[in-house]
């Protein structure tokens, strides 16, 4: 078994992460010794009686901040070499396939999960070292983003979803929306499953996987065909 991948969530709700690590394929990740996850609570790293970790914006505006102190110390707290920092913010670059793909390939993630109007930008100059966004919309904070980046990452840890190639048909592999699937029975309802498929034909099963997958990426993802969703 090679080195485990190790991933840092840093946030201050760290029960909105409580049944997504204890169900599923996560869990199992973890269990099977592939995975190591941990849930930081920036509060920890807060002074004060209150354990504040936001304050009003300089120069004014509505909302509040995340300060730099907790975050820091924080990420600091678990950093080892080779570390990614990632920052989950709709102002980073665009989660894909391709992404998930590249963070598999580390060894160590640690997310900083925004709240509130934003982080202190000082985090982003001095101590992140990618930001990364899970679409063109906002929400209330980081901690669902980085479920989602984790979900897709964890996957594709060798091992996690049992035999080799159990990912290499997916969806945006290739830069393909993957093919349409069925199981028994033959028939339902009236609806019958392709012959191609009953056939035990896998030169043609495997061409007519590929001629829908092409058509399904056309009619509902043309982007992907342009080059444009990556």
């Amino acid at each position: 078994m090679g080195e485990i991948l190790a991933i840092d969530v840093i946030t201050i709700f760290p029960g909105m992460l409580k049944g997504f690590l204890e169900e599923s394929m996560v869990r199992r990740a973890v269990d099977q010794g592939l995975v190591r996850i941990r849930v930081i609570d920036l509060r920890r790293f807060a002074k004060g009686k209150h354990r504040t970790t936001d304050d009003r914006p300089y120069g004014g505006g509505p909302g509040m901040v995340m300060k730099p102190e907790p975050i820091f110390e924080a990420v600091e707290s678990v950093m080892e070499a080779g570390a990614r920092v990632i920052l989950m913010t709709p102002q980073g670059r665009m989660f894909r396939q391709s992404v998930a793909e590249e963070l598999a390939r580390e060894r160590h993630l640690i997310f900083i999960c925004g709240h509130y109007e934003g982080v202190d930008e000082r985090v982003s100059e001095a101590l992140v070292n990618d930001e990364i966004s899970i679409g063109d919309y906002v929400l209330t904070n980081g901690v669902v983003p980085a479920a989602v980046v984790i979900d897709a990452v964890v996957r594709l840890v060798p091992g996690v979803l049992g035999g080799e190639g159990a990912t290499e048909e997916e969806s945006f592999r290739g830069g393909l929306l993957e093919y349409p699937q069925y199981t028994r029975p033959p028939e339902y309802r009236g609806m019958k499953v392709p012959e191609v498929l009953l056939s035990g034909n896998h030169d043609e099963i495997a061409r007519w996987r590929r001629e829908q997958a092409l058509a399904r990426t056309r009619r509902r993802r043309p982007d992907l065909l342009s080059g444009n969703g990556g």
